[in-house]
């Protein structure tokens, strides 16, 4: 189905179609294969990076795009559309950026950004602990200041890119209890002591890797903290909108994909000698879900426009990331029932397209998170 889209310049146009180009391209034709081989498509994350991809929402002289962020959503949910896991390393990445970008020192910005935002490096971030997920304030990996280093100790869960990243943004312990102890510092994936884990089998997004971290006196310049000690919760309190934000946008392209796939199959799918579509039943649940997904996008651009314009939008965010992520799940479901029995199977993707959507309402803060978030501003 075609998308209607309002676009602040013809310069947006320009950068969405070449991400349908190179979502059709280069993401579409291998989904399928990379997802059954649970591989990692670094190669493609490489092109996205050569393109500008990897840094579009940040300011031009960081080496970023200065991409608006209402048009870098779009852009995520195209290539979500095609690609659920190459969005979501995208989103990761851009993500992993954020703390050095925002808080980090002018030189530390004019010695690391640029690589960062220009693709050379693939990033990721340690914020989660096997017994700390949603309750930051309880992480309990300590850095201890040695000399010109800090010491690393701890085990941090569900790292996406886990084991492929070059740098890891990791959130940890240098003073005393709650959020006041935290800080936030930017380790090389090389460091001695920087131990990932095997990979976790996941239900879905197979081809992305999500391992623990373990960091066993693993040595970090000082010169890598970013912010000031005790800056880390400020910091990854800030980064939770773009993060609510970016897996929304992924949501929407997946509720999309799904879809679209649904309508095509119910317009050649006959049934007692006319299409499925044109049954009352299938047709209002295609409606809806259409529906659906339009208000989907319409929660995640508001939001973006208000982080565009500088105003307060954290509520805004977790309101499209609980929408958004909820009606990935419905609208996915729904496409496999679409199907019938055709949906259950491998051979058409809205099976994966279900398992998939499930990440997206766990991940940048469960869902039951949001309502917390949402319900507490009122």
């Amino acid at each position: 189905m075609t998308v209607h889209r309002i676009l602040p310049s013809e310069e947006a146009a320009d950068l969405l179609g070449l991400a349908t180009d190179l979502a059709d391209g280069e993401l579409a034709p291998k989904a399928d294969d990379f997802e059954a081989r649970a591989e990692f498509p670094r190669d493609v994350l490489h092109t996205l990076g050569r393109a500008g991809f990897l840094g579009l929402p940040y300011p031009v002289e960081h080496g970023g795009g200065g991409v608006p962020f209402e048009v870098y959503a779009q852009v995520l949910e195209i290539l979500a559309q095609r690609w659920l896991c190459v969005a979501e390393s995208v989103y990761v990445h851009t993500l992993s950026c954020f703390g050095l970008a925002s808080f980090g020192s002018d030189r530390q910005r004019a010695l690391l950004l640029g690589d960062m935002l220009g693709g050379g490096l693939l990033g990721a971030t340690c914020l989660s602990e096997p017994q700390a997920g949603s309750d930051a304030a309880s992480i309990t990996t300590k850095a201890v200041r040695d000399g010109e280093s800090y010491v690393v100790d701890g085990t941090k869960s569900w790292t996406t890119h886990g084991g492929v990243a070059d740098f890891y943004v990791l959130y940890c312990r240098t003073g005393g209890s709650g959020a006041r102890g935290l800080s936030c510092l930017l380790v090389d994936a090389g460091t001695p002591g920087v131990l990932p884990q095997r990979r976790e089998r996941k239900m879905g997004v197979s081809s992305s890797p999500t391992a623990q971290m373990v960091f066993e006196d693993a040595r970090v310049p000082a010169d890598r903290l970013v912010g000031r000690e005790g800056k880390g919760f400020l910091i990854a309190m800030s980064a939770f909108d773009l993060g609510r934000l970016s897996n929304a946008a992924c949501a929407v392209g997946l509720a999309q994909a799904a879809l679209d796939y649904a309508v095509a199959y119910a317009k050649t799918r006959e049934q007692f000698g006319r299409p499925v579509i044109s049954f009352q039943g299938m047709g209002f649940m295609l409606a809806d879900m259409a529906t659906q997904v339009a208000a989907a996008r319409a929660l995640v651009l508001a939001a973006a426009r208000l982080r565009d314009h500088g105003k307060p939008h954290s509520i805004e965010a977790a309101k499209a990331k609980l929408f958004a992520t909820d009606t990935a799940m419905r609208v996915t479901t729904d496409a496999v029932q679409v199907l019938g029995g055709y949906g259950y199977v491998k051979d058409h993707p809205v099976e994966r397209w279900m398992r998939e959507a499930k990440l997206l309402q766990i991940v940048e803060g469960t869902n039951q998170i949001q309502r917390v978030v949402i319900s507490g501003a009122l």
